[in-house]
């Protein structure tokens, strides 16, 4: 099979089997997603210039060429911080891409894998969240990405929303990628130690994504039942504060002579001062996807060993 990044009628002159139609490719999710896709299914990714988040009429144009077997729909504004100071442009990115997407794939019955976030939640809690809690997000991102999630599922199509928690990998500015940058460049590091969520690889976040999606291959496309359209959450299994991750990444790369660990200082969410606020707690519970389609992510703690190389440890689990 093939995973194709580039223009989408160049890709469609090359295959005539009905690809599955990848947004946002080039992020971290999406890039774990063209190689996990790939495995089963022809993979189209189209660039920014031919399927523009602004610009609706842009996804419309690409989801009509392609006549997509599937949508998966990796790309969001998902930097919290800029969503709270452009809430506008949250809204278009977050709320009414997917839903036109949805709209678009409910016209075919084409199946929809649409990402959103354990920030639907605010904190007040110290459990992991199910599909059957009430969201109720305290930042815009949130926010955005639960009337993401509404718009799809609105659109009627069938849909797996997949809610996800604390996706790391080894490039880009999240959590983990900084810090393994601060082992070279600082003697010190301020971590927030006052946040728990489910620390998530990317890979097995795109390799679930992948085993869902080959349960549900019927011929030339994927056949999903309405009972099983909806919420699933799928993280990284158990919970963590960022000081935690911090630690055991030193414990890991101990007494590797390229690495220096900085000395880590834990501070509050309060101390770190950023624009937007943070739930607490938002670690999340996936039992329904481990009953629905027999999936689970390793322990976050052997899929970080494993990302770093130094142990073949947590493998996904399919029952």
């Amino acid at each position: 099979m093939a995973a194709t990044a580039g223009s989408v009628t160049d890709s469609l002159r090359e295959s005539s089997a009905r690809p599955i139609l990848l947004f946002g490719g080039s992020g971290q999710v999406g890039h774990a997603l063209l190689a996990s896709l790939a495995r089963m299914s022809s993979v189209l990714a189209p660039p920014r210039s031919e399927a523009d988040l602004a610009d609706p009429d842009s996804l419309r144009r690409a989801i009509r060429r392609v006549n997509p077997s599937a949508i998966v729909n990796a790309a969001a504004l998902t930097n919290v911080d800029r969503a709270e100071r452009e809430p506008e442009l949250a809204r278009i990115l977050n709320e009414e891409a997917p839903g036109v997407m949805a709209e678009e794939a409910a016209r075919r019955n084409t199946l929809v894998v649409h990402y959103s976030t354990d920030y639907v939640f605010d904190g007040k809690t110290t459990t992991p969240y199910t599909e059957t809690d009430r969201p109720n997000p305290i930042n815009e991102y949130g926010a955005s990405k639960l009337r993401g999630e509404r718009a799809v599922a609105a659109a009627k199509c069938p849909h797996l929303i997949i809610r996800t928690s604390w996706v790391y990998s080894l490039t880009g500015a999240g959590f983990v990628a900084t810090f393994l940058r601060d082992l070279h460049e600082r003697e010190s590091v301020r971590v927030v130690s006052d946040q728990v969520g489910s620390p998530t690889w990317s890979v097995s976040l795109a390799q679930a994504t992948a085993a869902i999606l080959e349960a549900l291959r019927v011929d030339d496309g994927f056949h999903l039942h309405s009972s099983d359209s909806g919420l699933y959450h799928v993280g990284g299994s158990g919970a963590a504060t960022r000081v935690e991750i911090a630690h055991h990444i030193v414990s890991l790369l101990q007494g590797s002579p390229r690495r220096r660990a900085p000395v880590v200082i834990p501070i509050s969410a309060s101390e770190f001062a950023a624009t937007a606020p943070r739930p607490s707690y938002s670690a999340l519970a996936n039992r329904r996807a481990e009953q629905r389609f027999g999936v689970r992510l390793p322990p976050w703690r052997d899929d970080l060993a494993r990302m770093l190389g130094v142990s073949d440890v947590g493998r996904i689990v399919f029952c």
